[in-house]
């Protein structure tokens, strides 16, 4: 639907009118040696099985599967992959020491309402031959998917941009959670955030997945039921895999937690 050679309208008036952020317009899948790339997926399937490993335990597994490899390659590989270990050492989300940190504002919450608070992470995604990331936005209320983009690049306009996008098609939430990522701790995001006037930053303690426990699972469910019985090949595979079970998910899943209807109908009728 993006005309590039269009003259009359930029593209990135033409991503606006879409609701696409630019960044996912122009996705390539980031590229790894093969080796690499099979170790990636590994580490991937175990962190999903076990997240409470870090880069000893995860070394040990490797190497019962066959892998030779060593600590220090792992540890490089999970940063990578952005995998959070469920305890505070080893540290793998990459944080800026010169970055304020915000405080977590959801312990004993009660979220009453739709957008009362969202959460925002990424996850690593294997692919054939190479790898992505994929960012969601979830309403913790509904269990909504309010947003996602895919990058083969973490930076955080990236970010900044799916949640404008989130923001211009549902309203603002009072909360925002996240991580203490680089991307989240970056003046281009909490300067956005701040510039909402009536939003609320709230971080993860560090090396604490569990704080974001519901959008760590939703990266289980995607990855389980569909990423990886499909396995897709080119980045437009993987857009169209992704499109189509959140679509799926947000419309048709029921949840058990929110009294097995799908997000969409909690969503929507309280909003």
């Amino acid at each position: 639907m993006i005309d590039k050679n269009e003259r009359s309208m930029s593209i990135c008036s033409q991503c606006e009118l879409l609701s696409l952020a630019r960044s996912t317009l122009y996705y390539t899948p980031s590229k790894a040696d093969d080796e690499d790339l099979k170790l990636m997926e590994e580490l991937d399937r175990l962190y999903l099985e076990d997240p409470t490993r870090g880069t000893r335990r995860m070394t040990k597994e490797l190497r019962k599967k066959e892998f030779k490899v060593g600590r220090h390659h792992v540890g490089r590989l999970m940063q990578i992959m952005r995998l959070k270990t469920v305890y505070c050492r080893p540290r793998t989300t990459v944080i800026d020491p010169g970055k304020y940190k915000y405080p977590y504002l959801l312990r004993n919450l009660d979220i009453v309402k739709p957008n009362h608070v969202w959460a925002l992470d990424i996850t690593y995604v294997p692919m054939h031959r190479g790898y992505m990331y994929l960012l969601v936005i979830m309403d913790l209320y509904s269990r909504y998917i309010v947003g996602w983009s895919l990058s083969n690049t973490m930076e955080a306009d990236w970010v900044v941009n799916t949640l404008n996008t989130a923001i211009n098609i549902n309203g603002k939430p009072e909360i925002i959670n996240s991580d203490q990522g680089s991307q989240f701790t970056s003046e281009e995001y909490v300067n956005y955030v701040k510039r909402l006037e009536t939003v609320k930053i709230s971080m993860d303690g560090k090396g604490r997945a569990t704080d974001n426990a519901l959008v760590e699972r939703f990266f289980r469910t995607i990855k389980y039921e569909k990423i990886y019985l499909e396995h897709p090949k080119t980045g437009q595979e993987l857009y169209q895999v992704c499109a189509q079970f959140i679509h799926y998910y947000n419309e048709k899943r029921d949840h058990s937690s929110i009294g097995d209807v799908p997000p969409m109908l909690i969503y929507r009728r309280a909003a």
